[in-house]
């Protein structure tokens, strides 16, 4: 019996590209049954590029001219995707917000991470806010992207405590272990065919997903 191809995955960066990293050394390593076909950036001067480049990976800039209107730049981002033929796109720090027509020409083949526990802090400086709301716990969460903005069915999440003397930073840092930890495990899960978007929702091993998995760092365990 022939064995199945590699999802392929074309993941969307705009920075360092950690996730991207994460992503793509599990995929080499057989963890998941996927590649990573592509990295694009919005970016030139994304690190995250020269790091897929180091891994083998092709990589694309698909940058916004100034004053060009979203679908515009959402038709050619749609365009530079196609080529790669992805099963799954992953946004890995993919800082521009994507319009309603390119949700829906991928719906389903979407996923993101975000540093928060959703519905918690969406958008951004989610360390700083949770510190400032003297959270006990924080974390992050791994979501199918939906026209909402950070508000799409989560799949996955990952906590961790918040310390005495944390700042945004030790905070992220802490977050950021399980970023890397959760993200290849919603993959290999998609890539297996265990997580499946049907009925404009998700169902993980043949139901619907209601509420998330929700895992504990080394801290909480």
């Amino acid at each position: 019996m022939t064995a199945p191809q590699p999802l392929p995955l074309v993941v969307l960066i705009s920075g360092r590209g950690s996730n991207m990293v994460a992503i793509a050394l599990a995929a080499a390593a057989g963890r998941i049954p996927a590649r990573v076909a592509a990295v694009i950036s919005d970016r030139a001067d994304a690190a995250g590029l020269e790091r897929a480049r180091e891994l083998g990976i092709p990589t694309t800039v698909v940058a916004a001219r100034p004053g060009q209107p979203r679908p515009d730049y959402d038709r050619a981002l749609a365009a530079a995707v196609t080529e790669h033929s992805p099963g799954l796109i992953p946004l890995a720090g993919f800082m521009r917000i994507l319009g309603a027509d390119f949700v829906r020409e991928f719906a389903g083949r979407l996923l993101n991470i975000h540093p928060s526990l959703l519905p918690k802090y969406a958008g951004l400086h989610t360390h700083a806010r949770a510190l400032a709301a003297r959270e006990r716990e924080h974390g992050c969460s791994v979501h199918f992207v939906t026209e909402q903005l950070d508000g799409g069915p989560i799949v996955i999440q990952a906590r961790v405590p918040v310390l005495p003397g944390d700042d945004a930073e030790r905070l992220a840092a802490r977050v950021q272990v399980e970023e890397h930890r959760i993200y290849p495990m919603a993959i290999e899960w998609f890539a297996n065919g265990r997580l499946q978007w049907r009925e404009d929702a998700p169902w993980l091993d043949g139901r619907q997903l209601t509420k998330p998995v929700v895992l504990g760092s080394a801290e909480l365990a």
